[in-house]
């Protein structure tokens, strides 16, 4: 290549770079926006704040292009033709977002670098407003611009919606559905525990809907869905554990060979298998020094609440009473010498110990404020060997076939020098020691953001693996996040 041309493409590699950085943050100040003003007067400090890093958020855009265009076309988001990958904890603001244009029947946002903060300020009260009168969707576009228009607002301009683009595979749509019915199930999840701590009744429907999203895209592409639960989120950690839980729940009883009712019915009491801890105080939830004994006590009945926050719903919800019984027997162990302690003799359900399972792994690989995470493959050998802890070693080998000796998210140090995040399992189960990856941080030590995949398995011609694993390593060390390599 000759200077002139790597120049001109180092140009359009550092334009890119920052449509997909500063997109990022666009997006969430938008999201923000609308959430304030919806919420709050137009005077309000938090709703002024927000609408100052909207417009913070666009000049940084504008420093690269004239003119900043943002286009939606179903679940996926472009800042002038560059396709935006979010991290877990954006896809609120992109959820928003989202169902603002598709009420809306939007596609197109285009803002001049002229564009003065007034006219940000009145896109988001127009915004607002876009879900369309009655019988009036087509032409919604047009009636959302001419209230700008009304408002002085003549630098931005909105568009009908957009067809989503067809030189995305059907890997790449199947990986944005994951992401969608991943967020979803988190935020329907943030709703029941809130506003059962809050005592509102929860929305049995939507909480419906997100489970059969879930079962729906484990029984047709259990791995796009099952590699999101590495994504955890530390502050969000209630939440996104019972959604990992009802995940590999889910996709534990599909292996089993249970009926897609069944799996639902598994879902819904996977999902809520920790809503007891609704009733537990937030100070001992949060609390990062050890327990006092009436503190443990406390939160061993976080079961016993489970079921009667469980009752509660039943009478309005139409759950299924098996959610009750999982709520009630999930930390009980299969010798039933956990907690809570049974009366009389017990045979644990089917639904109890593949939630153990599910909830035990997930827990002991996520950091807390009282515990550091551990290494996936750790947990998984413990789990298997030590018979105290109490888990079906059925279900353990099946949780061992579901995300591979190597699980998805584990950070491997290579023979090349080279420190590669586990995408997925092998799908040669005769390969299982030989995940699917994507590169880190390369030999030379420089971290890679949008790295290659790279296969394990894959030999020279003379028939020697190309790679190979020395260890496994703590991603922290290195300054890596393992789910910004799996967006």
């Amino acid at each position: 290549m000759t200077d002139s041309r790597r120049s001109l493409a180092d140009v359009v590699e550092r334009i890119e770079s920052v449509h997909r950085q500063q997109g990022r943050v666009f997006l969430v100040s938008l999201g923000a926006a609308l959430r304030s003003l919806k919420l709050y007067p137009l005077e309000n400090e938090q709703v002024q704040r927000a609408l100052n890093d909207l417009v913070e958020g666009a000049r940084a855009l504008h420093q690269v292009d004239p003119v900043l265009k943002m286009q939606v076309a179903g679940e996926f988001v472009f800042i002038n033709k560059t396709r935006l990958r979010l991290a877990l904890d954006q896809y609120a603001s992109l959820g928003h977002v989202l169902n603002t244009f598709a009420e809306g029947r939007l596609g197109t946002l285009s803002v001049d670098e002229a564009v003065s903060r007034n006219e940000w300020q009145e896109l988001v009260k127009v915004l607002l407003d876009a879900e369309p009168p009655e019988g009036n969707s087509e032409g919604n576009a047009v009636r959302l611009q001419s209230m700008l228009e009304d408002q002085g607002v003549t630098h931005i301009f909105l568009g009908p919606p957009m067809q989503a683009p067809q030189e995305l595979d059907a890997e790449e749509r199947s990986k944005e559905l994951a992401r969608r019915t991943y967020q979803k199930s988190v935020a329907v999840t943030k709703d029941v525990v809130n506003g059962m701590r809050m005592g509102r009744g929860a929305n049995v429907r939507r909480m419906k809907r997100a489970v059969q999203g879930i079962v729906d895209q484990v029984l047709n592409n259990e791995v796009s869905l099952t590699g999101l639960t590495a994504i955890r989120d530390y502050d969000e950690y209630t939440f996104t554990h019972s959604v990992n839980v009802c995940i590999f729940s889910v996709a534990i009883g599909k292996r089993l060979g249970l009926s897609k009712r069944q799996l639902y019915d598994l879902g819904v009491a996977a999902l809520l298998h920790d809503v007891g801890k609704s009733r537990v105080p937030l100070e001992l939830m949060h609390k990062e020094a050890a327990l006092t004994e009436e503190e443990w006590h406390v939160m061993q009945s976080h079961p016993w609440y489970g079921v009667l926050a469980l009752f509660q719903m039943q009478q309005t919800g139409d759950l299924p009473y098996r959610g009750m019984i999982t709520a009630y027997e999930h930390h009980m162990k299969i010798g039933v010498t956990g907690y809570p302690r049974p009366i009389r003799r017990r045979n644990l359900s089917l639904y109890s110990k593949i939630v153990a399972v599910a909830d035990g792994f997930d827990a002991a690989t996520s950091r807390r404020t009282y515990q550091r995470a551990i290494q996936p493959d750790e947990v998984l050998r413990e789990m298997w060997q030590n018979r105290r802890r109490g888990y079906d070693p059925v279900l353990v080998k099946e949780l061992v076939n579901l995300v591979g000796i190597y699980p998805v998210g584990s950070c491997l140090i290579l023979d090349t020098r080279e420190i590669v995040v586990v995408q997925s399992r092998n799908p040669d189960p005769a390969m299982l020691n030989r995940p699917m990856t994507v590169l880190a941080v390369s030999s030379d030590g420089q971290v890679q953001r949008d790295g290659a995949t790279i296969d394990l398995s894959e030999k020279t011609a003379a028939g020697a693996f190309k790679r190979s694993i020395l260890k496994v390593t703590d991603p922290a060390k290195y300054g890596i996040r393992p789910g910004d390599f799996l967006i």
